[in-house]
């Protein structure tokens, strides 16, 4: 199958193996629902059992999860590497890509990509978007604290986390008044923080005026939205973990492992190992294969 945005071109290949001209029948489907529910329905009625495409963008996402239950699961649906088919010699000009992708099938040389059950690709959604969030965060925070630096406040000179129970008083008392008197902040400074109480009181002489307090309140209602989504994200993936209950156990077992890789670990590889060949193939899926910077014995720096 030829996948692009709005259609899918398959062709289907019948016929011996050893057979040098396999009848061949080559439909257009639309990718939208109904259009990939034809494109299933004519498969199955034709009894095809092997299916290929290559993995371009996302569009294959939509045909693969359709497909995947296609024949009651039993349909094998490989997911080929783009950069692979290029490699495999023989194309003729004149055949449709669809048609080459089915002639690589028949013969045995695609390489399927690795595709993880429904469920791992499910709390991959979520672990990643996770991820995407705490980042949005780290962002957020940078800009709060750009904006009170602009405005004379140096919290984060004597504060390692000016977002703590005690720096997180004091912005909010300077987001609704503008500036602060070292009494006031005697009063917000706990714990710890309490030993830089004088550096503190001076680092928080400046001032704000009703413009920039309210961009002060817009930035910190922004900051406290998106940690009320991360909690609601934080539950989705703690509801979809009760799938994988014993190999989380096991994982966080390992010394420097905590929950939260756990979850991250098994939604990039999944739990089914028998998927990979070597300890090399899974490093190498996992993005943690160091590079190889080395040509005629020089190694060049990395990028």
């Amino acid at each position: 199958m030829d996948v692009h945005k709005e259609t899918v071109v398959a062709c289907l290949l019948k016929g011996s193996v050893n057979d040098d001209k396999p009848q061949k029948t080559i439909r257009t489907f639309s990718t939208l629902l109904p259009g990939l529910e034809e494109l299933k329905a004519w498969l199955e009625s034709e009894n095809c059992r092997y299916v290929a495409m290559e993995s371009t963008g996302v569009y294959w996402q939509p045909v693969y999860n359709i497909l995947e239950s296609a024949l009651e699961g039993t349909m094998v649906v490989i997911v080929t590497n783009a950069r692979h088919m290029k490699n495999v010699p023989g194309k003729k000009t004149d055949m449709k890509d669809a048609e080459w992708i089915a002639t690589l099938l028949r013969a045995g040389l695609l390489n399927g990509s690795f595709i993880p059950p429904q469920t791992v690709r499910e709390l991959r959604d979520l672990t990643r978007y996770r991820k995407s969030i705490i980042e949005e965060l780290s962002s957020q925070k940078n800009r709060i604290e750009k904006h009170l630096q602009s405005c004379g406040f140096k919290l984060s000179n004597f504060l390692t986390d000016i977002f703590g129970v005690s720096g997180r008083a004091i912005i909010n008392h300077i987001a609704e008044h503008g500036s602060i008197t070292a009494e006031e902040v005697e009063s917000y400074v706990k714990t710890r923080a309490h030993n830089k109480l004088q550096e503190i009181k001076l680092s928080v002489n400046g001032r704000m005026n009703r413009h920039q307090r309210e961009f002060l309140r817009l930035l910190l209602k922004h900051l406290d939205e998106t940690y009320e989504h991360l909690g609601e994200i934080e539950k989705n993936i703690n509801s979809e973990l009760e799938k994988f209950k014993r190999q989380i156990e096991q994982l966080d077992s390992i010394p420097g492992i905590d929950k939260t890789a756990a979850a991250a670990i098994i939604a990039e590889i999944g739990i089914d190992m028998s998927k990979f060949k070597t300890a090399e193939h899974i490093c190498s899926w996992a993005g943690l294969s160091p590079g190889n910077n080395e040509s005629a014995g020089k190694k060049s720096p990395l990028e």
